[in-house]
């Protein structure tokens, strides 16, 4: 089965902070973009934590008057910072941030270089469409409409995004188009490919040799 990855949901053009960044700045950076949360990195560009609204009004809370200038991200951030990497899959990221209760995972590269962001909202638009609607797609616009194919040869079933496609297509080179196909339709988060084909066009002839070679 393949899956959307986090890499291709997630925003690049990532808000962030540093840990010097002043308390104030950085509730202005929050109501600017009108954003909850944000990353905090380090010289390098590796995240060092993630500061949320909630973490300014915990802050906040525990203070007789407003916060002093001297309060900075790096006071009130939550570190260590829970992140992803942009091949790992949108369902296990959407489970990450379930199982430990967090609104956003900063994305990082092999590094831990802050690359992007990927937030509980960027996750679920994957989810948010029904199964009939899916498989309607994909049958009229993926199946139907592709060239030297029967609307027939194919059986397409949706369970809970998962698409399943059925049945025997002609040639084997239209199996992965079909798949890659579906799979970048919004609302689904696998493909399970139990397609058959008639010629196999993508086997190289075993007695092909160069001129000259023995």
């Amino acid at each position: 089965m393949t899956a959307h990855i986090v890499g291709e949901v997630m925003t690049t053009d990532v808000v962030h902070a540093r840990r010097t960044t002043p308390f104030k700045e950085v509730v202005r950076l929050l109501d600017h973009h009108r954003i909850s949360g944000l990353p905090v990195i380090d010289a390098d560009d590796k995240v060092l934590g993630v500061l949320s609204g909630s973490d300014l009004v915990r802050e906040q809370a525990h203070r007789d008057g407003p916060a002093p200038p001297a309060v900075t991200a790096g006071d009130v951030m939550s570190s260590p910072a829970i992140t992803v990497h942009p091949e790992q899959t949108v369902p296990d990221a959407a489970r990450l941030m379930e199982r430990r209760g967090v609104e956003r995972l900063p994305v990082v590269d092999e590094a831990d270089r802050l690359i992007g962001i990927a937030t509980r909202r960027d996750l679920l638009r994957v989810f948010l469409r029904a199964d009939d609607d899916i498989r309607c797609q994909v049958t009229e616009e993926i199946v139907m409409a592709s060239p030297n194919l029967p609307p027939d040869a194919v059986r397409v079933s949706v369970r809970d995004g998962v698409v399943t496609l059925d049945g025997r297509v002609e040639a084997r080179s239209q199996v992965p188009e079909l798949v890659h196909a579906v799979w970048r339709l919004d609302g689904v988060v696998g493909v399970v490919n139990g397609l058959g084909f008639r010629v196999d066009d993508l086997e190289t002839p075993a007695a092909f040799h160069r001129a000259g070679s023995p």
